[in-house]
């Protein structure tokens, strides 16, 4: 598992990213080996990214059968400060502990009001929880 050095500018940069930004594009693998990007919701640990997803989705059926994923963030326009985040993923039985549930809660109370959902609509409905663990950092 990887720890960002947040004493880098990348390291720095990168850990404010994953704290801040709501949306990151999770790469799988189909069945066809075809690379199947999906933007996600995502809270970031410090060592793990936490995705709560509907279960039976293809990403969770990907990921089921092929752990090795990608995230990425969104660059700037000119396709500057580019993050790629790679690791495994995994499908977890459980659902998002106390203290994770806080934090999601946190920083999508308004996107999931927007949904017209309550807090508990919207973990009853999006269960599954996966759990990416980074490996290796690329930015620029």
């Amino acid at each position: 598992m990887l720890r960002i050095d947040t004493r880098t500018d990348l390291g720095a940069r990168v850990s404010a990213r994953l704290t801040g930004e709501t949306v990151a594009w999770l790469t799988t693998i189909s069945p066809s080996l075809v690379p199947q990007p999906v933007p996600v919701w995502f809270t970031w640990t410090g060592s793990q990214l936490l995705v709560a997803s509907q279960p039976g989705t293809h990403k969770v059926r990907n990921i089921a059968a092929r752990p090795g994923v990608s995230v990425s963030l969104n660059s700037t326009p000119s396709g500057g400060d580019v993050v790629v985040l790679t690791g495994t993923a995994a499908v977890d039985p459980g659902p998002l502990t106390g203290s994770e549930l806080a934090a999601y809660d946190a920083k999508y109370t308004t996107d999931i009001q927007g949904l017209g959902m309550t807090s508990d609509d919207f973990h009853a409905d999006y269960s599954q929880v996966v759990r990416v663990s980074v490996t290796r950092l690329r930015g620029f």
